[in-house]
């Protein structure tokens, strides 16, 4: 079992480390030294006061997803071993979080594939007093990753709302290659539908590549707690904003339906799987937080999502928007001279490309699997999934395959396996 803190305290930090107790301490203090980058503090004060159980939740996730990075798994590719994690986080009601422990582990566990146990220590209060920043009050609030699903949430929801109304959309990146990304897509909202109000809150928080002693932290890539961060930092802002939370993904990739008997959905994950969101909103819910989290499109397939937003803004507007987003799983390409590129042929983008075909919309995404001068021949080979892929199309969906699939009480058997089989359909045109 590795053991891991995260500290608000710097005192608390260094006694830690002098102490010897834990395997990694990780900083996140409102000054001075940090584990983190980012302009973010641990007490949200830049959003005024955020209800202190969001608060706790926000620390929660990035200590998970700080710990996720920082502890190597034994395996790879489709062979994915469950680590044992044991957390201690600074929160500012440890008693309340520890009657809670249990099932916070088992809504991360679920989210990770990891065996998590949560410990809590008392947070030091903010040095001063965090200002009650009244903002205006928005309908909703929605996650705006950059890629097309959140792209296609952000656009449709501004356009239901309409007139008169408003809504906040919400990213968080540590790619800064993604940031613009982000803050273009914001913009073409805005033009698109510029009667409806919308503001953005981009965070940039992250964790840094060194220990507070100087030595290099280990770098896992596979980090599927990440989306547990962003649910994090959304519900905050949509506490402030008295409105529920938008995570918009397509129903198909959200049931991480398995690509091979072997795989069970290991080149995909659980980032916003039905029942991590219940699970979440349920627990935040029971500790006293802001809890509305919604994914109005459970029930689309990908290529479903493409095509509202073609009947909304017509197919060469849908072309243009949707083909600026970045669905990519690999944010490396930059590794090969290429920033903020698509490769092609990873789960992400084969699900993207096929659900431009079946919408009838033209993808002018370019994609390094494309590229006649083959530069990046190796760099596809290595991240391609193509094959994979084809062999999960031409199975199919089977109704014992929706015994894995692990639905949440109230989703029913039939309705995954119809969305499933939608979604594989799709997948056959790419590979036709």
């Amino acid at each position: 079992m590795t053991r891991l803190l995260l500290a608000i305290s710097e005192t608390d930090a260094e006694t830690a480390l002098q102490h010897g107790v834990f395997d990694e301490v990780f900083l996140w203090a409102p000054s001075g030294k940090s584990t983190f980058v980012g302009p973010l503090d641990p007490y949200l004060s830049t959003l005024g006061a955020v209800n202190p159980r969001n608060v706790d939740l926000v620390r929660i996730a990035l200590a998970v997803l700080a710990s996720d990075r920082s502890v190597l798994r034994e395996g790879g590719g489709s062979n994915w071993n469950a680590r044992e994690l044991d957390l201690t986080v600074q929160v500012a009601d440890p008693a309340l979080w520890a009657s809670y422990a249990d099932r916070l582990a088992r809504v991360v566990g679920f989210l990770s594939g990891d065996s998590w146990t949560f410990q809590f220590s008392p947070a030091p209060p903010a040095n001063e007093t965090v200002l009650r920043i009244e903002e205006q009050h928005h309908e909703r609030t929605v996650l705006l990753s950059g890629g097309a699903d959140s792209a296609a949430g952000a656009l449709l929801s501004a356009l239901e709302l309409g007139h008169g109304r408003s809504q906040a959309l919400v990213s968080q990146y540590s790619s800064t290659a993604i940031s613009p990304v982000q803050q273009g897509l914001f913009k073409a909202v805005q033009a698109f539908v510029p009667r409806c109000g919308q503001v953005h809150r981009q965070f940039h928080l992250h964790r840094r590549s060194k220990r507070l002693g100087g030595t290099s932290f280990q770098s896992e890539s596979s980090t599927r707690s990440r989306s547990l961060l962003f649910l994090a930092l959304g519900l905050a802002v949509a506490e402030r904003a008295a409105s529920p939370l938008w995570i918009p993904e397509n129903g198909f990739a959200s049931l991480n339906p398995p690509l091979g008997p072997d795989r069970r959905g290991g080149l995909s994950t659980h980032t916003t799987h039905p029942r991590f969101l219940r699970e979440l909103a349920d627990l935040m819910e029971d500790v006293g937080g802001h809890s509305l989290i919604e994914n109005p499109f459970e029930g689309l397939t990908k290529g479903e999502m493409f095509r509202r937003v073609a009947d909304a803004i017509g197919v060469d507007s849908a072309s243009g928007y949707l083909s600026s987003t970045n669905s990519c799983s690999h944010t490396d390409a930059r590794f090969v001279g290429v920033t903020g590129a698509s490769c092609g042929v990873c789960f992400g983008c084969l699900v993207r490309r096929a659900a431009f075909l079946a919408a009838g919309i033209p993808d002018k995404t370019t994609y390094l699997v494309d590229d006649k001068a083959g530069r990046f021949e190796g760099f596809v080979k290595q991240k391609s999934i193509v094959e994979p892929m084809r062999d999960f199309a031409d199975r199919g969906i089977r109704a014992r395959d929706v015994m894995v699939m692990s639905l949440p009480s109230g989703y029913a058997a039939q309705d995954a396996l119809a969305l499933s089989q939608r979604g594989v359909e799709e997948l056959r045109s790419l590979f036709a």
